[in-house]
């Protein structure tokens, strides 16, 4: 698993797109905090990264997607996937191996926005007047929100060998996931169960996070779901139809 692991980082690393991708991220984010005036926290005029953490869930949807699209689909269209099954690992060290690769990439890519933190903190008046515990639990949302991401690409990837057709259904998958229940939830015909079904999608259990709320029911949905896509993602690596 960690020669996979090690693998994947570099891999990345060492290619232009990661850094064009990261790039991006940074940018938009930075556009969407500090220069576009319905988003700016400076119009805000409150030392307050809220509107970093409701941003980053839709930025995300497109970042990670194009992070794991390669992960199997590469593999496959490479014909190195059946090299990679021949070897002495376990389905479970090749799925572990990607998967933490993702997951560490996409906290790669959040460690500079914490520049918006420190920033945000000089800029209060007086300084450091930020919530600064609320802030680390915003960011520990994000991450689960990352890592919950990063499994639906993963899964998504293994599906195909073509790159784009894995990004695609990986952005779906992520929008539905985060959005598309509590959008059900407002069918009228609906309205005697929409609690329940709004809580079946990632946005119920964000939103709390966001704020800086670690509630252990939203614990226990993210790595819920992380599982089951990894379970499924698993099965399709056992099914050896390559």
């Amino acid at each position: 698993m960690i020669q996979i692991l090690f693998k994947e980082i570099n891999v990345f690393l060492n290619s232009l797109i990661a850094y064009i991708i990261i790039s991006v991220f940074l940018t938009g984010i930075g556009l969407l905090l500090w220069v576009f005036p319905e988003t700016s926290i400076l119009d805000y005029g409150f030392a307050d990264m809220g509107s970093f953490f409701s941003l980053c869930p839709y930025i995300f949807m497109f970042l990670i997607p194009a992070i794991t699209m390669r992960m199997f689909s590469e593999e496959k269209r490479g014909g190195t996937m059946e090299v990679l099954l021949t070897k002495p690992l376990r389905d479970i060290d090749i799925l572990m191996g990607k998967y933490l690769a993702g997951v560490f990439l996409v906290a790669f890519s959040i460690l500079p926005t914490l520049l918006y933190y420190f920033t945000i903190s000089y800029l209060g008046n007086p300084a450091g007047n930020i919530d600064t515990a609320g802030v680390i639990g915003s960011y520990f949302g994000l991450f689960l929100l990352g890592a919950v991401f990063t499994s639906i690409g993963i899964f998504s990837s293994s599906f195909t060998e073509n790159q784009v057709t894995a990004f695609i259904i990986a952005v779906f998958l992520c929008f539905f996931l985060y959005f598309g229940f509590n959008a059900i939830s407002t069918i009228g015909a609906l309205s005697g169960i929409s609690d329940i079904i709004d809580q079946f999608g990632i946005l119920y259990h964000y939103n709390s996070m966001s704020k800086g709320l670690i509630d252990t029911r939203d614990l226990i949905y993210f790595l819920s779901v992380i599982a089951a896509m990894l379970l499924l993602t698993n099965l399709i690596l056992r099914s050896r139809k390559w």
